[in-house]
């Protein structure tokens, strides 16, 4: 097995709460965690109305980039709600978050997007970049979805501007690590 440099510490292996797949344990993945448990246990989703781990690749300008989705709620059939988590300051995720939301599902656009460092949280209208509320409070429950459906719209995203949001998800998701460009494995030209 190839050792590959990590910046993050390593507990050992934890459990997904809502797959039971085994995963790397990380301070990120207990956040992640502690967010799925959040939207079941607080917030009314059932586990079965949340797919995980889901991702979009990009290669643009020799940058090939794998755009990490959190989680998608889906309701009555659709996927509504996309989650970002990621460490640090919201405003620099938001627009990622909407253009993965713009892209994701082929037939439509999900509607609703999160941000959220684990701590805070912004809810976005897609369709307008919106900030439709702040604070973990602004996740919404499957109730307050529910409500919400017969308003949110689930059009198709114009496919002459879906390029313009991949190249967006590509620039904002790039890994630039702390030597100055993209990790690559070890022995390897470009990772």
């Amino acid at each position: 097995m190839t050792d590959i440099p990590v910046h993050h510490l390593i507990y050992g292996q934890c459990l997904d709460y809502i797959t039971g797949q085994q995963l790397v344990d990380t301070d990120d993945e207990r956040r992640r965690q502690e967010l799925a448990r959040l939207m079941v246990e607080e917030k009314g989703w059932p586990k079965e109305d949340i797919e995980m781990r889901l991702t979009i690749e990009t290669l643009f300008n020799r940058h090939f980039v794998t755009s990490k989705i959190t989680m998608v709620l889906g309701m009555a059939g659709r996927q509504c709600l996309l989650i970002r988590y990621a460490p640090g300051s919201l405003v620099t995720r938001e627009r990622s978050a909407v253009a993965a939301a713009r892209v994701l599902h082929a037939d439509y656009q999900i509607p609703l997007a999160v941000v959220t460092n684990g701590c805070d949280a912004e809810l976005l209208d897609t369709y307008s970049g919106a900030v439709l509320g702040r604070g973990m409070a602004a996740l919404p429950s499957r109730e307050e979805v529910a409500r919400m459906m017969a308003g949110l719209r689930f059009a198709p995203y114009d496919p002459q501007k879906r390029q313009r949001e991949l190249r967006i998800l590509n620039a904002f998701d790039v890994e630039i690590c702390c030597a100055g460009g993209p990790c690559a494995l070890p022995n390897v030209k470009e990772g």
